[in-house]
């Protein structure tokens, strides 16, 4: 019985040969098994071996490809980089997908109002440093002046004694405080 030892098998698929020295060799035609970018995921289509997405949307990042076709649409984003050159594309992508966020957390201003909090930030910061800097400025500014007074009392000759400061004065123009007085400060100035 000659037709036990070859199995023919009816399919659309080519027939597998079952000898020993066939499964040892690679096959003659190839076929890689390509995960599809996450466009093609996200597109539901079949992602080809020249796709314009695949390069810069892997398929592990698809919050990546979303954020951008929610706001730009896929065909709008593969016009745009198929105008541009290779060498800039992957800015492009990454420019695209910062503004779709941007657009996404403010739809009314987008990049615009990120650039105005930035910016109102710089300024702020800008003027917190000039303020910092005049501080420093005036702190030595102050140092050398203390110097000079310091350097000024050491040449100068003193007398042995100091002279005390009197109180005395002082003490004659305390009696505003006293409420027998009848000018005091707590009396009304309008009646």
């Amino acid at each position: 019985m000659d037709s036990s030892d070859t199995t023919t098998i009816t399919s659309s698929s080519p027939p597998l040969s079952r000898s020993p020295s066939s499964s040892s060799s690679p096959p003659n035609n190839p076929t890689a098994v390509v995960t599809p970018c996450a466009a093609c995921k996200i597109l539901r289509r079949r992602c080809a071996d020249k796709c314009v997405l695949a390069p810069y949307f892997p398929p592990n990042d698809p919050l990546k490809f979303t954020t951008a076709h929610r706001v730009f649409g896929a065909s709008n984003i593969i016009k745009f980089l198929q105008e541009l050159p290779e060498s800039q594309r992957a800015d492009a992508v990454s420019s695209m997908v910062y503004e779709a966020n941007a657009r996404l957390r403010d739809p009314v201003y987008g990049c615009a109002g990120a650039i105005c909090h930035l910016q109102r930030q710089v300024n702020d910061l800008q003027a917190e440093l000039a303020k910092a800097q005049a501080e420093v400025v005036n702190m030595q500014c102050q140092q050398a002046n203390l110097m000079t007074l310091i350097c000024m009392e050491m040449t100068t000759p003193s007398p042995q004694t100091s002279p005390q400061l009197s109180f005395e004065g002082f003490q004659g123009n305390l009696n505003f405080f006293d409420d027998n007085n009848p000018g005091s400060l707590w009396d009304p100035l309008w009646t």
